[in-house]
């Protein structure tokens, strides 16, 4: 089992950035994909999720309007559109997989997690 993440780096603050995580080694249709972050001293926090196949998404409050989670099923990847990024959104940004139908926000809910790609927003 691999989820790769890649797409991270610096951008100023009000840019934007795409995110992808890779499936490999699991039927990925038949799980629900989330993301969280870490920033430098803090804990990992939730920032979206999403079903098993689109329509189903949850996000976290301070993400909400800026953030946009979507997944290929063909592809076995989700990605994370994130725009008008703010410093306080720098952190390692994680992705997690979790079996079966329901988006969750807990993160010991996912089975199979990634190495993370860091975020760095600062002008």
């Amino acid at each position: 089992v691999q989820l790769q993440a890649s797409g991270g780096g610096l951008v100023q603050p009000g840019g934007s950035l795409r995110l992808s995580c890779a499936a490999s080694g699991f039927t990925f249709s038949r799980y629900a994909m989330g993301w969280f972050r870490q920033a430098p001293g803090e804990e990992r926090e939730f920032v979206s999720a999403i079903g098993r196949i689109e329509g189903t998404t949850l996000s976290a409050a301070s993400v909400k309007g800026r953030f946009t989670m979507s997944r290929d099923n063909a592809r076995n990847t989700v990605y994370l559109e994130m725009s008008s990024l703010k410093p306080e959104d720098t952190a390692v940004y994680y992705c997690a997989s979790k079996f079966g139908v329901t988006v969750s926000m807990d993160a010991s809910r996912y089975d199979y997690w990634g190495q993370g790609t860091l975020v760095t927003v600062s002008s």
